[in-house]
């Protein structure tokens, strides 16, 4: 037989005396290849039906919508369907029930969407309500919200619509859409009956257009791509609407495949922590090979071939169990997906999960495994030459050198971008660097400074942890990082909450009413007084755009080069602006001072958020020209001020001194404070009977539909993380059982001299209770330090310590982490004496 079919051979028979022992361990690379081939095969299928329903996520083929009325281009006969929607915010009342809400209202004419359908509940909904006349088809969510049914009615404005169909899904809307602005929609022709188009009316304007099949859509685009950039006018294509879409979700995609990808990590490092105790235990067996003569190479070829096929085998079935997993992921994301998503076999997915659990099973099997290339004949006579050091081996930083390549490349691969990919590998390097020292501090530290005084019990479950065949480095590295992940996503969810919990803060508003009509302010302001409410700010607000800065018109600008141009959202944004010569509680001046405006013929004086300021490049002194509703005014930037937007109140980028805009149109806001959600329902409802044009914003619905959004994120990421929990208790699992062998000998010892049963239970029980409770603290400790990076750069928001769902994580790991030690150490304890010692 040749040397290689003798290599293969060997490989083959330890593997089945001892492959059960490392069959766990592959189990921890199984999981983390099937999240990676599920989420790589589910967004293969997502990209490819992306692609295929591109025209049913626009409904169709070009889209124009402004902010403001415009003339329709005229694209003769190449048009052959066209509609028109205008759509704003407006409450809705429903009937009977004595309850509203802010909506989105969409008046539509016309046959949109061209491509796709409204799916509505019943089916003849969007028929019925295609037949025209008070018929209204509302989101799913607003009528569960309400309790209402079909043929119920609501009321807009000042006329009662009939519920005619829910709205299950719209082209191109997802759940979470739905969610923040659930849609009525409402037939173009009944619009002016509502009596909410007044002057000042913040409303949006957009039209669609199906063209003929032989239309060049791109040569007519470019016609007026021109004309429309001048006059702010949105355009969106099919194209290019499946680009954005594309990139949204690829991203996403990527992000799960990271956290899958560290689920992998993960098993590894069990991988690693099981080819160290097993090659340790197999370094007499190698002394005797090389003592009859086999060479150093061939013996670690050996040990390598079996390595190679366990961690084939657990690449395969994890890739046959990710394409089984993807099944699941549609329910799980639904609430995410524009368009309905097909599965399937993704070969490339598969190919990509095999190759990197293949790749990285050899890598960190490697660093232990190099050990078998030392091992000296002479341990058969002297055991002591088996505790091999290769700290200057070469071959192993290659090998260190060779994973953080492959970390490195594969990040790279899933993000294609050098910054996020730097992001990704440094968090962790440092996560596990961190994680390792901690875990040999504690292993140190007990040998160094375990007090002689405590009782024998504790004394030797502690000792347990830095003895041979110990696990404690990879399970507090696996669990660690897995609590790691959990923590911070729990840690920065209640960050987050807690700061838009504006309602429960005696100091804030909770109350906004807004789209007042001036003749209309008195009489609100009013209405709250005689509620016993207070008025906490009465502000007039001012729709005005920029169209010149130190005298470069929008058209100007566009053929400057970027170095000496300005950033083309300034003249793309619609201003909302207000007066006033004092700052507020929300703001504080840095630069410059307040000027007022005394008599015509002044300068006029603006202040800017700094913030924006500096976003966009402009400086004190810079001027502005606004268009206020055809009419052109000149100011000069006169002060910055840094605006806490975070704050309940109303902040403005831009402020104007007082009595420049008193006479332009305008609508205003009026913020209060109510005591109760009762309170605020009954105010809310009252202002909407007598004033339908009026909006209110209720913030403790707001932080209620925050809380929904985030925990429906949360359920995505947390669907993942889990991977790597799974994976964290795989290698506790198999830590426990490759070294059960080395716990029964010492039980049997210990039970040889006397060891009650009731002591060695204890022993087990502490010993597992400190190693699931470091692993945990280790990981929570990590989370803390991210989460107060999030907080403090991200979010910028303040950092606190959240110790419920803090002490409920360490908790749940610390008893998982004793169960588990617990039924192993049931096994070891009936063994019976005198089996070991034959043995």
């Amino acid at each position: 037989m040749d040397n290689l079919g003798w290599i293969a051979l060997m490989a083959v028979r330890d593997f089945r005396k001892n492959g059960t022992k490392l069959a766990l361990f592959i189990s921890s690379i199984l999981v983390g290849i099937a999240a990676l081939v599920a989420i790589s095969s589910f967004g293969y299928h997502l990209t490819s039906d992306i692609e295929r329903q591109a025209k049913e996520l626009l409904g169709a083929d070009l889209v124009l919508s402004k902010n403001q009325s415009f003339e329709e281009p005229d694209f003769g006969t190449n048009v052959a369907s066209r509609a028109k929607e205008i759509n704003f915010a407006s409450m809705v009342s429903f009937v009977g029930k004595d309850e509203s809400r802010l909506t989105q209202i969409r008046a539509l004419e016309g046959d949109f969407p061209f491509y796709g359908s409204f799916e509505t509940s019943p089916a003849i909904g969007e028929e019925s309500f295609r037949k025209g006349g008070k018929r209204a088809l509302v989101e799913r969510i607003l009528l569960a919200q309400f309790d209402a049914e079909i043929g119920d009615s609501i009321k807009i404005g000042e006329v009662v619509f009939e519920i005619a169909g829910s709205l299950q899904r719209v082209p191109g809307q997802t759940g979470i859409t739905a969610t923040v602005a659930p849609a009525v929609y409402i037939p173009m022709e009944t619009l002016d009956e509502t009596g909410l188009i007044q002057f000042g009316s913040r409303l949006n304007y957009e039209f669609y257009y199906a063209f003929a099949d032989e239309t060049a859509i791109d040569a007519l685009i470019e016609e007026y791509k021109d004309s429309w950039e001048e006059e702010s006018i949105r355009y969106e294509t099919v194209q290019s609407r499946k680009e954005s879409t594309g990139r949204s979700f690829q991203n996403l995609g990527n992000f799960l495949s990271l956290v899958a990808f560290i689920a992998v990590l993960l098993g590894c490092v069990g991988v690693a922590s099981a080819v160290n105790v097993f090659v340790k235990e197999k370094l007499p067996a190698v002394a005797v090979l090389r003592c009859i003569g086999v060479s150093a190479g061939v013996v670690f070829s050996i040990y390598l071939c079996q390595i190679l096929l366990m961690g084939t085998i657990g690449s395969v079935v994890g890739a046959a169990l990710g394409t089984g997993l993807q099944y699941m992921l549609p329910a799980v994301f639904q609430d995410f997906l524009p368009v309905d998503v097909t599965v399937g076999i993704s070969w490339p997915a598969i190919a990509l999960g095999i190759f990197t659990g293949i790749l990285i099973s050899l890598l960190f099997a490697l660093i232990p495994l190099l050990k078998i290339r030392t091992v000296s004949p002479m341990m058969t006579l002297r055991p002591e030459e088996g505790n091999t050091r290769f700290v200057n081996d070469p071959l192993r930083w290659a090998v260190l050198a060779a994973i953080l390549c492959f970390l490195v490349g594969f990040s790279y691969y899933l993000l294609r971008d050098w910054i996020q990919t730097g992001w990704f590998t440094a968090f962790v390097v440092f996560s596990f660097g961190v994680l390792w020292l901690f875990a040999l501090g504690i292993m140190g530290g007990i040998r160094r400074w375990l007090p002689i005084s405590l009782s024998y019990p504790i004394r030797q479950s502690l000792a347990n942890l830095y003895r041979p065949n110990n696990q404690t480095v990879s399970l507090i590295a696996t669990i660690g990082l897995g609590t790691a992940m959990i923590s911070t996503l729990f840690f920065v969810q209640y960050q987050l909450l807690d700061e838009v919990k504006f309602a429960d803060k005696e100091d804030q508003p909770n109350m906004l009413f807004f789209d007042i009509q001036t003749q209309q302010v008195e009489a609100v302001s009013q209405l709250l007084r005689d509620e016993g409410l207070p008025i906490l700010q009465q502000v007039p607000i001012v729709t005005m755009g920029l169209t010149a800065i130190n005298g470069v018109t929008k058209k100007e600008n566009e053929s400057l080069s970027e170095e000496s141009g300005m950033s083309r959202r300034l003249y793309n944004r619609e201003y909302r602006v207000t007066y006033r010569d004092t700052l507020i509680q929300s703001e504080r001046l840095t630069d410059g001072a307040l000027y007022r405006y005394k008599q015509a013929g002044d300068s006029i004086f603006i202040s800017l958020d700094k913030g924006y300021a500096m976003r966009t490049g402009l400086k004190l002194g810079d001027e502005l020209t606004f268009n206020v509703q055809g009419r052109t005014l000149n100011t000069y930037i006169g002060s910055f001020r840094e605006v806490n937007f975070r704050q309940v109140s109303t902040n403005f980028l831009v402020l104007f001194p007082d009595n420049v805009l008193t006479n332009a149109p305008k609508f205003h806001v009026v913020v209060t404070k109510t005591n109760s959600d009762q309170e605020a329902a009954k105010i809310q409802n009252q202002l909407v009977r007598h004033f339908p044009n009026v909006s209110v914003i209720n913030l403790s619905t707001i932080v209620d539909t925050l809380e929904e959004i985030l925990g429906k994120i949360s359920f995505v990421i947390q669907f993942m993380a889990l991977f790597s929990i799974l994976t964290g208790l795989l290698v506790l699992i198999s830590s426990l059982i490759i070294s059960k062998y080395q716990r029964i000998k010492e039980t049997i010892l210990l039970k040889t001299i006397g060891a009650q049963r009731a002591i060695l239970i204890r022993i087990n029980t502490v010993e597992y209770l400190f190693l699931g409770s470091t692993a945990a603290l280790s990981g929570i400790l990590l989370s803390l330090l991210a989460t107060f990076l999030l907080s403090f750069y991200v979010f910028e928001i303040p950092f606190r310590v959240e110790w419920i769902p803090l002490i409920s994580v360490y908790g749940a790991i610390t008893s998982i982490t004793v169960i588990l030690g617990w039924w192993n150490g049931r096994d070891i304890l009936k063994t019976p004496t005198m089996e070991v010692l034959r043995t």
